[in-house]
């Protein structure tokens, strides 16, 4: 692996972005219409490669159906608005309404509520009789409080979602949560991230985890990089850690992760080439917060935007582009990547001949020079 010398004491291992790479199409093409986008995950099937940020401005109990509807998963925020208040549509449309100068602090404000056990079980309930996979998310400082009221209310798919997941949390003043244990005493699979490591991710798959969220500080609403320093681009990151998903493979006797990349994914062309670098799916937030049917009502923000005492986010403005089916499926009225996100995807797999998405990940990829 080359690496890059910073100055005499430090070097460095050159890493690249989803926009500093392409795709070579190869000797085959394909009809669109033939392609496979479908992936599974323990035993849910799901028709696209698509799971929902777990953000406020994305993700309520009736965005959640409504995508798993279109044949994603969106998991809910437990920590978020709709946990915390009976009704939470008039904070969210005031939370689209601050001045730029006042987000941050009135959004330390809102989230300052408590978590409601009751609210749990009944947002669960909520998209549980709509009849999709119910998925939900919880940091893993949270984890060990709420886990039991959210396995009683029945969730199908579990996902531990921080800035950093790791297998190995040392801390003095409490006891951190025993990822291993945790999974394996559960009856659902657990979906946990994120990292952006090699070594970080083999830790997370030796837990049990059913898939691992790759990335941190990457997406459009976080500003990790600028207040922790903690960057490590998206196209090095998911190909790492798919490595690591290959080598599991072999020392666990035939056990497949999944590999779901997390954040820095705003068009169409970004998702297609997380999937070539190795992701079996990809989360994204804000080509979604775009859709008329968000929460958000055309901003986006994540939990990172509201920390009590060092919030590395913040509250972006989008404005809306269409609705969540056009969004996903199309048809697209702008030549930008910002719709009909499916549809692209489809596209490129059959521009560069390969039939579903675990042929895909072999596609040829080149460095190519970033272009405005």
């Amino acid at each position: 692996m080359t690496q890059v010398e910073i100055g005499r004491g430090k070097t460095g291992r050159r890493a690249y972005a989803l926009d500093e790479i392409g795709l070579v199409p190869s000797r085959r093409t394909r009809d669109p219409e033939e392609v496979s986008i479908a992936w599974q995950i323990d035993a849910y099937r799901f028709e696209l490669p698509v799971v929902v940020a777990p953000m406020d401005s994305v993700v309520s109990p009736a965005t959640a159906i409504a995508i798993g509807r279109l044949g994603g998963l969106a998991p809910l925020d437990l920590e978020g608005l709709w946990t915390r208040y009976e009704d939470p549509s008039p904070l969210l449309e005031e939370c689209a309404s601050l001045d730029i100068e006042a987000a941050t602090r009135r959004l330390q404000e809102i989230y300052t509520a408590p978590i409601k056990e009751e609210l749990i079980g009944r947002r669960i309930q909520e998209i549980r009789d709509a009849g999709v996979t119910t998925a939900v998310r919880l940091s893993p400082q949270r984890t060990v409080q709420f886990h039991k009221t959210v396995i009683d209310a029945g969730v199908d798919i579990f996902v531990i979602r921080g800035t950093t997941v790791s297998a190995e949390h040392v801390s003095s003043k409490a006891e951190p949560l025993n990822l291993k244990q945790f999974i394996y005493e559960l009856d659902v699979p657990v979906i946990v991230g994120g990292c952006a490591t090699y070594t970080a991710a083999l830790h997370l798959m030796r837990t049990g985890a059913a898939g691992v969220l790759v990335g941190f500080g990457g997406g459009a609403s976080h500003t990790t990089r600028n207040v922790l320093g903690v960057a490590v681009p998206m196209a090095t990151a998911i190909s790492d850690v798919a490595a690591a998903r290959r080598d599991y493979l072999d020392e666990s006797g035939g056990r497949y992760v999944h590999v779901i990349a997390d954040g820095g994914m705003g068009t169409s062309g970004d998702i297609a080439k997380a999937i070539a670098c190795g992701a079996d799916a990809v989360m994204v937030g804000s080509p979604l917060a775009r859709a008329s049917e968000a929460p958000g009502h055309g901003f986006h923000w994540g939990s990172e935007a509201h920390h009590p005492d060092l919030p590395r986010g913040r509250r972006v403005e989008f404005g809306t582009v269409g609705t969540l089916e056009q969004i996903l499926h199309g048809p697209s009225s702008v030549a930008d990547g910002s719709m009909n996100l499916m549809g692209a995807l489809k596209r490129t797999m059959a521009s560069t001949g390969y039939s579903d998405i675990k042929e895909f990940q072999r596609v040829e990829v080149v460095v190519a020079p970033v272009q405005r």
